[in-house]
């Protein structure tokens, strides 16, 4: 299943109770080509309502974050960033995802994955840290090191790091995530690029 594809099949999806509730899903945003890719948690109102990711407050500070790690979801080349939740629509109240909201969306944050094929993941939050690496660790645990997960054969390192909107209600963690985005950076700049 391509890109089109997948994406069609994720806006028709009703496989479990958010799609009830939704304005539009929240596919993904960013380069097909990106050789870095983030995964959030999920949608909150405003990414509900135009259907991209990352749009709202939190989306603000992500997109400072990226452009000081000289990257960008409108860049080109190596700064290019693809981003995507692991859940595709919105929870009511912004609640994190119930786990078996995780497990439904789980096959299509897989299968963006296996397409993009990127030399990096960067994780933020909790929920998508646990979901992309199939852990009930904490966060905290998580973080400053390089995990890695399999794609397609090929193992991809994973960064781990808070979420934006997290940050926004605990400034003093900014500088955990520099540092998570610098070790991301390190291991991107180790990695050799794949081929698509």
């Amino acid at each position: 299943m391509g890109w089109d594809e997948l994406e069609r099949t994720v806006a028709g999806c009703t496989a479990c109770g958010l799609c009830k509730a939704r304005t539009n899903t929240v596919f993904g945003v960013g380069s097909r080509d990106s050789q870095w890719m983030l995964i959030g948690e999920a949608p909150g109102a405003e990414e509900d309502l135009r259907g991209e990711p990352f749009v709202g407050q939190a989306g603000r500070l992500l997109d400072s974050i990226l452009a000081a790690a000289g990257l960008g979801r409108a860049a080109t080349g190596a700064s290019a960033v693809y981003i995507a939740n692991v859940v595709k629509c919105r929870p009511p109240a912004n609640r994190n995802p119930e786990p078996d909201e995780v497990v439904r969306c789980e096959p299509f944050l897989r299968r963006q994955i296996m397409l993009l094929a990127p030399r990096v993941i960067v994780v933020m939050g909790r929920v998508a840290a646990q979901a992309v690496l199939g852990t009930d660790a904490s966060i905290a645990s998580l973080r400053g090191h390089a995990h890695r997960i399999d794609v397609a054969g090929a193992s991809v390192p994973v960064i781990v790091t808070y979420h934006p909107a997290y940050l926004l209600r605990n400034l003093a963690d900014k500088a955990k995530v520099w540092a998570d985005m610098c070790l991301a950076r390190e291991v991107f700049d180790r990695t050799q690029p794949r081929a698509h």
